[in-house]
């Protein structure tokens, strides 16, 4: 009987990853297309993908909010995206480790040795500037970038990925001589704090929408810092080839959008509340950008259409890991409580996991595994998850009394008998309570998965922090919530209803 109902689980897991596997792969079928999480490439990539699909048997998927530059590089180099759009400036600094930008060919000449391409040239540029509250640059009489260096009380807010960048805050720091550590801000969140001025100093780029409408100053480059950033497809080499019709279809975009009109997109998705979707194909079918209207309320973004889509993507998100998590868990526990040359292996190794930055794991599994999406998140929850579950295994197996093991053993136990029938049921309550605190974790940890293409509530999250949208925001926090808070009340049940009236209230 035992031994069926260990088939029977493995079954279900091997069912389980099955699906991750399908639904991860189901869209690799057609074109898929990137893009970062920002407004402006929200709304690019929403172009590009409805421009491949207006053609007859042609599909697309578009992979929003990805991550950062490094993440949808990976994903492109290992075949997991075919295209995205992105900046020459870009390119030759932040990718390459050039320290100029070079003319279209030979960025492609460079581009060729990693299988990938770049044209499409989209007939407009998007810099990085500097910008200050027009009120607060006047007050300090502070017109240019040098000027920055003589005001060292100056709060900077600049986001993660320019503090990061070859191009963007090292090398600024130098060329302008700042001595000013900066605090990291979201880019959608920065407009809201200079304009609260919260901080002084923010990266924007060019074309962004708040400009005007937060009264900010672009501080004059004057050392002339800043490389040319013209916006441009970036593909896999093959892609021409492989997708003759939809790269035909892509080509149609050369130099359609000028400086003026991405402003007016993206004032349409940040200030008037238009969905990215609905910019895109407004855009492609020439109708005129609709009047200013009142964003959605938080109930109205909370049960919107794509509710049940996400709860089901985040709940394979989160048992899906879970699953692995004890699996491979429990038994790395017991080998722990075992061996006591091993443990400090297990629990070191289990510790340092859930250390890695969640963003620097994630690329490293896209590298690895060659795509996007459930399988690449899965394996990275099961890792962040093991911690909970081998610690409190070990810890309830050196909890039991020495005594009873001893008595099993006089009994005529073996080994294998006196862990399966006295250790690990006295054990449960701790284990159980392990696998809780991993499940809880996973659903907010989940979150994540949007960087990579996964979905779930953290597909909302993301793209209401791309234009400061609370409600959106919300939309994905509180179901996340909700559901660790139900996870929580099922493990509680459980305890309740399976463990022994003894252990229940002992462990409570």
């Amino acid at each position: 009987m035992r031994r069926e109902a260990n088939r029977v689980w493995f079954r279900c897991v091997g069912l389980l990853l099955g699906l991750i596997v399908c639904t991860s792969t189901l869209t690799a079928q057609s074109v898929t297309v990137g893009s970062k999480r920002f407004t402006e490439s929200y709304i690019l990539g929403e172009i590009i993908t409805q421009r491949i699909a207006a053609e007859p048997g042609l599909a697309a998927t578009h992979r929003p909010g990805l991550g950062n530059t490094a993440i949808l590089f990976a994903a492109l180099k290992s075949g997991a995206i075919d295209v995205y759009p992105d900046y020459t400036g870009t390119l030759a600094f932040e990718l390459l480790g050039l320290k100029h930008v070079p003319a279209l060919d030979a960025l492609n000449a460079l581009l060729k040795n990693q299988g990938l391409a770049a044209g499409v040239l989209l007939g407009f540029g998007n810099s990085y500037a500097l910008a200050m509250s027009e009120t607060r640059a006047a007050q300090l009489n502070i017109k240019t970038l040098s000027d920055l260096a003589t005001h060292t009380a100056l709060r900077w807010g600049l986001t993660q990925e320019f503090i990061n960048r070859r191009d963007g805050w090292p090398a600024l720091r130098e060329v302008y001589g700042l001595s000013t550590q900066p605090t990291g801000l979201d880019h959608g969140v920065a407009y809201e704090a200079v304009k609260a001025g919260t901080v002084d100093v923010i990266d924007v780029y060019t074309t962004d929408a708040k400009l005007e409408s937060h009264g900010l100053r672009i501080l004059t480059d004057d050392k002339n810092f800043f490389p040319p950033y013209e916006a441009l497809l970036v593909y896999r080499a093959d892609f021409p080839l492989r997708a003759p019709q939809a790269f035909k279809a892509l080509q149609t975009l050369e130099r359609r959008l000028n400086s003026e009109t991405m402003i007016r997109l993206n004032a349409a998705a940040e200030l008037q509340g238009q969905p990215f979707a609905r910019v895109a194909s407004d855009f492609l079918s020439g109708t005129a950008t609709p009047a200013a209207q009142a964003r959605a309320g938080f109930l109205t973004r909370l049960i919107a259409p794509d509710f049940w889509r996400l709860t089901g993507q985040h709940a394979l998100l989160v048992f899906g890991a879970l699953a692995l998590s004890v699996v491979t868990g429990v038994p790395l526990g017991v080998w722990a409580a075992r061996s006591a040359r091993a443990r400090p292996w297990i629990m070191g190794t289990t510790g340092v996991l859930q250390t890695i930055p969640a963003l620097a794991l994630l690329a490293f599994l896209i590298a690895a595994l060659g795509r996007i999406g459930m399988v690449p998140a899965v394996i990275a929850l099961f890792l962040y998850g093991l911690l909970p579950i081998v610690r409190n295994t070990e810890a309830g197996l050196a909890g039991v009394a020495p005594g009873l093991a001893k008595a099993g053993y006089a009994l005529g136990l073996g080994k294998g008998a006196v862990l399966r029938l006295i250790e690990l049921p006295l054990a449960l309550p701790a284990i159980l309570a392990g696998i809780k605190v991993s499940a809880v974790i996973n659903v907010g940890t989940a979150t994540i998965a949007a960087f990579i293409g996964a979905g779930g509530y953290g597909e909302r999250i993301v793209a209401g922090l791309a234009v400061n949208d609370r409600a959106l925001m919300l939309a994905g926090a509180v179901p996340a919530a909700l559901l660790a808070l139900l996870i929580q009340g099922l493990f509680e049940r459980i305890e309740r209803q399976f463990l022994p009236y003894g252990l229940y209230h002992a462990a409570a």
